[in-house]
């Protein structure tokens, strides 16, 4: 196996090993239920209820990202120019997410602690399109990837970096339900783009 070869690999397990920390931490400081009577603990989970949906959206949020990055590093046959940095800039937002998450459910003004949290989404997306980039760029790729694998990635990439950052103004300008409603439409805005990139790609193919 060349050395590259060897690296990507190693990158790869590298990657692996960091996400598991990212979401060990996301756990650590969940609050534990108390209360003396079966009553006041589902009292007191309720009372904590937006810590632990916090905790499982984060859950959610990173291993989607990690599985992203999973399935585009499957295609990678070797390393070069930025990509190891750029995925070390991409580690650094998912290492960065259970903080977000704990002021994302903290006290205080809404619009901050929410815009932290999407402005770290919207750095993860972005520097994960960056790197799809370097990847097609330098040719760091095998010879048998599908297709459209880079090219539906990138799309997705860039379609959740813009969902998070139109909710950060959405965030100040109403109140916070507008600005989860704003993530809500994620999934469609990624239908939406998908279908008109499967119309724009038969357009080219029938010219």
């Amino acid at each position: 196996m060349a050395n590259n070869e060897i690296g990507a690999e190693r990158l790869t397990m590298f990657v692996d090993a960091v996400i598991a920390i990212a979401l060990t931490l996301l756990a650590l400081d969940l609050p534990v239920p108390t209360g003396d009577t079966t009553e006041a603990m589902l009292s007191s989970v309720s009372a904590h209820g937006h810590e632990y949906l916090a905790f499982a959206l984060s859950f959610v949020v990173i291993s989607a990202h990690w599985r992203a990055h999973h399935e585009i590093f499957g295609y990678v046959r070797s390393l070069g120019g930025r990509l190891t940095s750029l995925t070390l800039a991409w580690l650094f937002m998912q290492v960065l997410m259970p903080f977000a998450t704990r002021v994302l459910t903290a006290d205080g003004a809404f619009a901050p602690r929410f815009s932290l949290y999407a402005m770290v989404q919207v750095m993860a997306s972005a520097s994960f399109a960056l790197i799809i980039r370097e990847i097609r760029r330098a040719h760091l790729y095998r010879t048998d990837v599908p297709p459209r694998a880079f090219a539906e990635s990138m799309v997705r990439s860039v379609c959740l970096a813009a969902v998070f950052a139109v909710s950060v103004p959405v965030s100040f300008l109403t109140n916070s339900t507008g600005a989860y409603l704003v993530w809500l439409t994620a999934p469609i805005v990624l239908t939406v783009a998908r279908r008109l990139g499967t119309v724009t790609s038969h357009d080219r193919h029938r010219a």
